[in-house]
């Protein structure tokens, strides 16, 4: 049977982000992909005009739904928004007998708030514990830990911080870190993977791109993708960054403002860096 994954996150009304970037994802990387709606955003390329939560009933509904009925290989969460929707949402994942990838979204990529301060604990107390691989990036470590990454060094601080609430891998996302030089000379995007022993760091170019908007529901989404496919940890990590750069190489205008990702880079027979 094809692998079945379940996103649990907010609308995009532009397509670059939330459930239709996991969408996206999923249909990429060959597995069923579902979803349940936890809001609804106003939102393009330059920004969020507007954000409404669905009712947690209404949450619980949809998840036990496609659970219950069609089964899930693993669980992708994203824009949760409330300490209720949060909380909720936790032990609807704690209560699934999959692997869990929790995106911890707090901004857009424009800056605008998607999580409620009042709910920040709930991610830390009830969220995080549920999670299998917990995915940061560095705006969320500062706001989740206190932790202020400015080096490398400073990303192993990070995710030892993060491992304290209590998923069992880290992987915290360097993609705003400013890039160190590597081979040639070629600027790097760096993400540090650890479960607290073994620690994998994952380098990939930086690509001069600024159409990137879907990044962190796209590496979410596809690291779900490899566990559900039975890979560990490591290598579903491995698999999902080198996805997520081709699609970074491949960002697209889109609108006035920032354009997404391209999640179908690979049919398209775009190589990394050739867009």
């Amino acid at each position: 049977m094809i692998p079945r994954v379940l996103t649990v996150a907010g609308s995009d009304s532009g397509g670059g982000a939330g459930v239709q970037a996991d969408l996206k994802t999923m249909l990429a990387h060959g597995v069923h992909g579902m979803s349940v709606l936890t809001a609804v955003t106003a939102q393009n390329s330059v920004g969020v005009q507007g954000a409404w939560e669905l009712p947690v009933e209404a949450v619980r509904a949809q998840y036990r739904s496609v659970v219950e009925d069609i089964g899930v290989q693993a669980v992708k969460t994203g824009m949760l928004a409330s300490a209720e929707l949060v909380e909720a949402v936790a032990e609807l994942i704690s209560g699934t007998d999959a692997p869990a990838v929790v995106d911890p979204v707090g901004v857009s990529k424009h800056g605008d708030p998607l999580l409620a301060a009042s709910a920040l604990d709930s991610v830390r107390t009830k969220l995080l514990p549920a999670a299998t691989v917990a995915t940061p990036n560095l705006d969320e470590v500062l706001q989740l830990t206190g932790v202020r990454v400015e080096s490398e060094d400073d990303m192993r601080r990070a995710a030892a911080a993060v491992l304290e609430f209590g998923p069992r891998w880290a992987l915290i996302k360097g993609g705003h870190l400013p890039g160190g030089a590597g081979r040639a000379g070629v600027s790097q995007a760096v993400d540090l993977l650890t479960d607290g022993s073994a620690e994998h760091w994952l380098r990939a170019p930086r690509y001069d791109n600024r159409h990137t908007h879907g990044t962190g529901c796209t590496l979410a989404s596809a690291v779900a993708c490899g566990l559900a496919r039975g890979l560990p940890v490591p290598e579903a990590v491995t698999a999902a960054k080198e996805y997520v750069t081709g699609a970074i190489a491949a960002g697209f205008a889109l609108g006035a403002g920032i354009g997404p990702v391209d999640h179908g880079w690979r049919f398209r027979g775009c190589p990394p860096g050739r867009r």
